[in-house]
């Protein structure tokens, strides 16, 4: 049981420090965002894809030694959360230090994590409704009645306005 523990606690240590990592991509891109740097910000986010890889491999160890203690302990693994592992090692005061501060830290980092994702997130839901309100602006203006110029003759040879704009040619 002692080693599947160090092997959980070693784990979870691994997987803070990546989760450290996620959080200083995630902090990095807000401003890459405000700025609407599209080039940088596909950088960040393929790097951040890399990070999310090695989590979800730490995951699958995680859980697998976790499965591997629920059986030493004889517990069912649904109910077998770290809170309950801390509570165990009582008698062992060193790994129960250790496990309780790799849990605090984690918690600590994927809470920071999760609150930068959300912002960065409302960031880009605000970018994406000025593009739609731009594009909305450019398209009224291409709607625009027609004018009342009046010819010789006395019929209307108004133009539309806005018809004089070229729109965007993605041919170019």
């Amino acid at each position: 049981m002692a080693s599947l523990m160090e092997e959980l606690i070693d784990t979870l240590e691994k997987e803070s420090v990546i989760y450290e990592r996620l959080l200083e991509l995630a902090q990095k891109k807000t401003p890459v965002i405000v700025k609407g740097n599209i080039e940088e910000l596909t950088k960040i986010t393929d790097e951040e894809q890399i990070v999310v890889d090695q989590i979800s491999h730490l995951e699958k160890k995680r859980e697998t030694v976790t499965n591997d203690i629920a059986d030493v302990i004889n517990k069912d693994v649904e109910n077998l959360k770290l809170t309950n592992l801390i509570e165990l090692l009582s008698n062992q005061p060193r790994e129960k230090r250790r496990l309780s501060e790799v849990h605090d830290k984690l918690r600590d980092v994927v809470t920071q994590v999760k609150t930068i994702n959300e912002h960065n997130q409302d960031l880009i839901t605000h970018s994406l409704e000025m593009v739609e309100f731009d594009l909305n602006m450019i398209q009224a203006m291409r709607q625009a009645p027609e004018t009342a110029n009046y010819g010789r003759s006395g019929y209307n040879a108004g133009e539309m306005l806005g018809t004089g704009m070229q729109g965007f040619d993605a041919k170019q």
